[in-house]
């Protein structure tokens, strides 16, 4: 579907299915009454946004976002009413690019590759193009307990949980329901949750592979498949599992699918090929350079005194928000235990670490009760808090695309932030990677004196 058929996000007729029994087709999404770039979404009609009268004052309530040249707004797209309510709460007025890029596509039930980083905002793309179509189109009659409308698939359980988290919070104000499955965490109390009908299933490829093996998850009335992150599931090796899971959806030609990666290389294209149905191909351009509002530091040091230099930086600069990588467990768990020791509120993130105490911690971390939270890269993505100040990098990544990942949490939300690296010893061969990476050159420095000295 080229951009000059469809220059404004205009909906197409649907295919009714004519036997409630059957399985649910595509659908195709029907005509709204208003698609102007003007976007009075206070006529919007939702499936479940109660009455008019009640719409009208919820679009009252709305704010006044005046227009912005080259930009979209979320009214723009005449989303329902308790989607835009949500979207409002959440303090999101103007697409991301990928968002508007995405949404222009996908609210006509097409299929969309998109080439987006983490951060850009893809999550909520995909999410308000299921809800809205959700919104718009009641589940058709028949639907079974754990057969999800959308099935979105992610590479990590932190990702999983984020997009879960999301999700609910974008469906506050309608009676949508979604669910996780995810390994490490409570086998039977997701599995409770699948006993009941729901909308949206988030989960990772193996306990989703799992659950549907045992037949507690029925995939076969997906109408919606979201694959985010496929390059990540393609380098962690869960492209066997995920073509597994695809095989038990409907066909390509049955189902709308989003599918969302960092990078387009040959192998994702050609699974998108596989996986999607006359898709519009998304590109936003990758950012590989830091955020503008990040300082970055680069501080010379000997292996030895990494661990000095890291807790005196706590302590002197009184730091309450603060995360440290690392790139093995074991130097993970280390660092926990000696900052422990030295009275510094610390918590750690790692594979070693059980999913529940996980989310706990995060928990903890999110809200302030913890103010240093050691990590690996399996914690660098999926991690949203706005207010992180300083992020160290203990040791350097061996991907230099981490390093964007990695100090990418802080400075968020248009706040400032701090990054620190270490380089010593071991990390001299990473940095020159970095540099070509970012396409810039990072300050190296000496450590400040009050680091250095026990005064």
């Amino acid at each position: 579907m080229s951009e000059s058929e469809n220059p404004q996000p205009a909906q197409t007729s649907a295919e009714a299915p004519t036997n409630a029994n059957r399985r649910p087709k595509r659908r195709r999404r029907k005509p709204r009454r208003s698609q102007s770039r003007n976007g009075n979404n206070a006529q919007t009609a939702s499936a479940q946004d109660g009455s008019s009268a009640a719409g009208s004052d919820v679009a009252a309530s709305l704010p006044d976002v005046p227009a912005v040249a080259g930009k979209w707004r979320f009214q723009d797209f005449n989303l329902p009413m308790p989607l835009m309510q949500a979207i409002a709460e959440q303090g999101f007025h103007y697409c991301t690019p990928i968002q508007a890029e995405a949404l222009r596509h996908t609210l006509l039930g097409g299929d969309v590759v998109g080439k987006a980083q983490t951060g850009t905002g893809k999550t909520a793309a995909f999410l308000i193009s299921i809800l809205a179509y959700f919104l718009e189109e009641p589940a058709p009659d028949g639907q079974k307990p754990g057969a999800p409308r959308a099935l979105i698939i992610a590479p990590t359980r932190e990702l999983a949980l984020q997009i879960e988290k999301d999700a609910k919070a974008l469906m506050t104000h309608t009676s949508l329901r979604v669910a996780s499955a995810v390994g490490g965490m409570d086998y039977q109390k997701q599995r409770q949750k699948l006993e009941k009908p729901l909308d949206i299933l988030v989960a990772t490829p193996g306990r989703l592979l799992d659950f549907h093996q045992k037949r507690d998850a029925d995939l076969s009335q997906v109408e919606v498949l979201v694959l985010d992150e496929a390059d990540r599931m393609l380098s962690m090796g869960f492209i066997p599992d995920v073509k597994r899971i695809i095989r038990a959806t409907p066909k390509s030609t049955e189902r709308q699918t989003f599918l969302f990666s960092a990078t387009f290389t040959q192998d994702i294209l050609n699974l998108a090929s596989q996986w999607t149905h006359e898709p519009a191909h998304v590109e936003i351009e990758v950012d590989t350079s830091a955020a503008a509002n990040i300082d970055q530091r680069v501080y010379l040091v000997s292996d030895a005194e990494k661990f000095t230099i890291l807790r005196r930086l706590i302590e002197r600069e009184k730091l309450e928000k603060v995360m440290v990588f690392a790139n093995r467990r074991d130097l993970v768990r280390k660092l926990d235990e000696r900052l422990r020791k030295a009275g510094i509120n610390v918590a750690m993130l790692s594979g070693d670490v059980p999913q529940k105490t996980r989310v706990t911690t995060l928990e903890r971390f999110r809200e302030g009760k913890v103010a240093v939270l050691v990590a690996t890269d399996v914690a660098g993505r999926g991690i949203h808090i706005n207010d992180i100040s300083h992020v160290v990098n203990y040791t350097l990544p061996e991907d230099p695309e981490d390093y964007v990942h990695r100090i990418g949490r802080t400075g968020r939300a248009g706040a400032q932030g701090t990054s620190i690296s270490f380089v010593g010893e071991e990390d001299g061969y990473a940095l020159p990677e970095i540099e070509a990476y970012i396409k810039d050159r990072l300050p190296c420095q000496q450590p400040p004196a009050n680091l250095l000295t026990d005064d």
